[in-house]
């Protein structure tokens, strides 16, 4: 999968748990949890959403420093989307 589709997929995801975000600019450089104002529980929908759907499970202990959505496709990335 390109970076491009999993920025797709990972934009979709959020804008789904998060209506708030639907008419939201987000880019890589967004910032999760002030930019797109996603408060913690929103925060832990969207990582538990993104592992299911690419069958990759995030350590815990990197969750809080996944600060942009860069940061969250990366470790998507590495931890085999």
């Amino acid at each position: 999968m390109t970076r491009q589709e999993l920025y797709e997929k990972t934009v979709k995801i959020i804008r789904d748990c998060v209506p708030e975000l639907a008419d939201a600019e987000i880019t890589e450089a967004s910032v999760v949890n002030t930019d797109m104002g996603m408060d913690s529980m929103n925060f832990i929908l969207v990582i538990c959403k993104l592992e299911a759907e690419f069958g990759v499970k995030i350590p815990n202990k990197l969750w809080k420093k996944l600060s942009t959505l860069g940061d969250v496709l990366d470790a998507l990335q590495k931890y085999g989307a």
